[in-house]
């Protein structure tokens, strides 16, 4: 156990050091945070009562979309997955602790929106900030493992960034945190809820959440899990 939590640990200090992977949990959010709140705020006041869901919705979907793969391409696809082996670390290890660390980084970016949104833009705030953030947490974990399926199948940066992008953009544009869905024409509405954040927009912004709208983002979830837990078994063969 000991063992595991230096890992966790380390991973997070490695994650602080990457600048590819600050900008895409820290900088670019919270600096899109910051724009488009001024902008929204300041054309539809209404904005205000949505804001903290749908900028936390954009930070987590570009953090674990664009963030969260990078560790595991350069660990699977290079000299640190031998170096792995020769020490006897089993190479799931890598994956778990990029999923920890990447957990705590998008959180804490949550956290950051969620106290200056209301101080910088009047935002309202959750009522229920206990279910808020249970609810987000299960969001967060889904984004994560979607990002952590790339890492593990696309053995390049450079696909990576490509891959990353064909679910980060629909998923930015086809959800609702820009501008209201139903103003998409409705093939692309529809198509819009292939992606967890349309469904965590309607879960973080309902006071009384259905438990239908839970279900697809915990198949996706599971869904993921096993592709993950396959695609290890084979590198484990490999």
């Amino acid at each position: 156990m000991k063992a595991f939590l230096y890992g966790v640990a380390l991973q997070w200090k490695l994650d602080l050091r990457n600048k590819g992977i600050l900008v895409t949990y820290y900088f670019v959010p919270l600096l899109f945070f910051l724009f488009i709140g001024t902008i929204f705020t300041s054309i539809n006041p209404l904005a205000k009562d949505t804001l903290i869901q749908s900028m936390t919705i954009f930070a987590i979907t570009m953090g674990a979309f664009l963030g969260t793969p990078i560790p595991l391409v350069e660990l699977y696809s290079g000299d640190i997955r031998k170096a792995y082996q020769v020490g006897g670390i089993p190479l799931w290890t890598g994956a778990v602790n990029n999923f920890i660390s990447a957990f705590v980084h998008l959180f804490i970016s949550s956290l950051i929106i969620y106290v200056i949104a209301p101080l910088a833009f009047d935002a309202k705030v959750p009522e229920n900030p206990y279910q808020y953030f249970g609810f987000l947490a299960i969001f967060l974990i889904t984004c994560i493992s979607i990002g952590g399926l790339l890492g593990l199948f696309v053995k390049s940066v450079s696909k990576l960034t490509m891959y990353s992008q064909i679910l980060f953009l629909p998923s930015l544009m086809l959800s609702g945190i820009m501008f209201p869905a139903d103003m998409l024409p409705k093939a692309l509405e529809y198509a819009g809820y292939i992606f967890p954040a349309t469904w965590a927009l309607k879960i973080l912004t309902s006071p009384n959440p259905e438990f239908l709208w839970f279900l697809p983002i915990i198949l996706i979830f599971v869904a993921t899990l096993t592709l993950g837990i396959y695609k290890l078994a084979r590198i484990y063969r490999d």
